[in-house]
C-alpha cells in the first residue's frame, strides 16, 4: 500500500513493524529530513487510512503519537501539518533530560554513572533497528 503524495508504504504482510508504526516513523524520517517541510498539511485521518488501506484507528494512533513527538500538530479544524523543524522533539528531549537527570539525581548516582547508563540505552535502542 503506498500513499503517492507522502510517499508511504505500509507493507501488512511481510512488514517487522505494526503499520501505525511504519505509518509514524516514515512520517517522522520524511519530517526530519526536509522531505515533508514544515508547515507540510498531512491528509486528514479518514483520507490516508483510505489512500493506504488501513483502518481509521491505524492512522490516528500514529498521528497521536506524532504529535506527542512534536512531529506535528493539528491545528483544529484547519488540519494537521508538519511542526517547525525540531522544536517540539527539541522541547520534549530537554525535558526528558531533566527528568532524567533529577532521577539519578536522587538515586545517588555520579554523573558518569548516569552518562554510562544513558549512553548504554541509547545504544541499546538505535543498535535495535
Amino acid at each position: 500500500m503506498t500513499s503517492t503524495n507522502l510517499k508511504i508504504t505500509i507493507d501488512v504482510r511481510t512488514g517487522s513493524a505494526a503499520p501505525y508504526e511504519q505509518l509514524r516513523a516514515q512520517i517522522a524520517d520524511r519530517a526530519r529530513t526536509g522531505k515533508l517541510p514544515a508547515g507540510f498539511k498531512l491528509p486528514t485521518v479518514r483520507g490516508l487510512a483510505e489512500e493506504l488501506g488501513l483502518a481509521a484507528n491505524t492512522v490516528a494512533k500514529a498521528y497521536r503519537a506524532l504529535e506527542a513527538d512534536g512531529v506535528i500538530e493539528t491545528r483544529g479544524r484547519n488540519g494537521t501539518f508538519v511542526a517547525a523543524a525540531g522544536e517540539g522533539a527539541a522541547r520534549e528531549a530537554a525535558s526528558a533530560a531533566q527528568a532524567y537527570a533529577d532521577r539519578v539525581h536522587r538515586l545517588g548516582l555520579t554523573e558518569a554513572e548516569a552518562v554510562s547508563a544513558a549512553a548504554e540505552a541509547l545504544r541499546a535502542r538505535y543498535t535495535a533497528r
